[in-house]
């Protein structure tokens, strides 16, 4: 009887030599796919399926090699999900370490300055195939009353699948983390916002930013209307829903809340969503007498302290446009 209990323990443990040895080859042994591959990993996967998935689509040759690594390593918990991408030769082991690490693709989306928050969303649903509506929600969930300008432009980085809520959490973090470096002042911060977003309508040239900055400060200063077209323009589009394109002298009489014309201080929201060089110069303008800029033809401005300098400028651009209007 102890002969065969031996024997038996002999031929358990050589059949368990093997079966260890026959994983072993498999996970370490290196494969590649035979073309580059995309695998999403859903969340709250179970370890089974993500075997199953990658066995699929060619990136290892065996899913049950997997699925024994992970029991032996008591791993089957820590797959993290995402989309990744395999082209490159790798054996089951550094597979596994890669979803393990959550080594995922990364994504690029820039988000230009200057945008409305309902053009920040349409662009959002368009680069990344989220639906309009889901960015919609996530922005009321996270924000409450007025939304306006609370997004701050700039280049994000995303993986899949994409977290609505939690992207845009991030850009309105990214602001609110650098107005607080300006400001500790809830009502500062507001207005900066509202300064910074019509800077960022008014002038693209990081060098007039100050400029632009010091001309609002210089007329709020001294009680004059900021007169700035940008707010007209807003004020169409809150109480009309859209705005043609082209700006007419009644409109600056056409009173909104936002028209910059028809009402004194500044308006009682950003009129945009402002980039990090607007917002700096807003709470930094130049140390100038400015009070006009009117377009200098080039691409910039030309700016003025006193009405009759700012009247000749005007001149100068009008005669400029009547040349170009000829040269047509």
């Amino acid at each position: 009887m102890r002969k065969v209990l031996l024997l038996l323990f002999i031929f358990a443990l050589v059949l368990s030599l093997a079966a260890a040895g026959w994983l072993y080859a498999r996970v370490s042994a290196s494969h590649a796919p035979s073309a580059p591959v995309e695998v999403m990993i859903s969340p709250g996967a179970a370890s089974a399926q993500i075997a199953h998935r990658l066995e699929q689509q060619g990136v290892i040759t065996s899913s049950l090699a997997l699925r024994l690594w992970l029991r032996l390593q008591q791993a089957d918990q820590s797959l993290k999900s995402g989309l990744y991408r395999f082209e490159q030769a790798d054996s089951i082991i550094g597979i596994m370490q890669r979803l393990q690490q959550g080594d995922v693709m990364h994504f690029n989306l820039t988000v230009p300055e200057g945008l409305r928050n309902d053009e920040v969303l349409q662009l959002l649903a368009a680069q990344t195939g989220v639906a309009l509506q889901q960015w919609q929600q996530a922005l009321n969930s996270l924000l409450s009353g007025e939304t306006e300008g609370r997004l701050l432009p700039e280049t994000w980085q995303y993986s899949k699948p994409l977290d609505p809520v939690r992207f845009l959490r991030t850009m309105i973090q990214a602001q609110q983390k650098l107005l607080h470096t300006l400001s500790p002042d809830a009502a500062v911060q507001q207005r900066l916002r509202i300064i910074a977003s019509i800077i960022e309508k008014e002038t693209a040239l990081d060098r007039e930013r100050p400029l632009v900055s010091a001309a609002i400060h210089n007329r709020l200063q001294r009680g004059m209307p900021l007169q700035m077209d940008p707010t007209v323009i807003y004020g169409i589009y809150r109480t009309q829903g859209a705005f043609s394109g082209n700006l007419h002298r009644k409109d600056l009489s056409s009173d909104t809340p936002w028209n910059s014309y028809t009402r004194r201080g500044l308006p009682p929201t950003p009129i945009c969503n402002p980039g990090t060089a607007s917002l700096l110069a807003a709470a930094a303008p130049a140390a100038v007498d400015y009070l006009y800029f009117v377009a200098d033809g080039s691409g910039g401005h030309a700016f003025a302290a006193t009405l009759a300098e700012h009247d000749r400028n005007v001149r100068r651009w009008v005669e400029l446009e009547k040349r170009r209007d000829h040269g047509k």
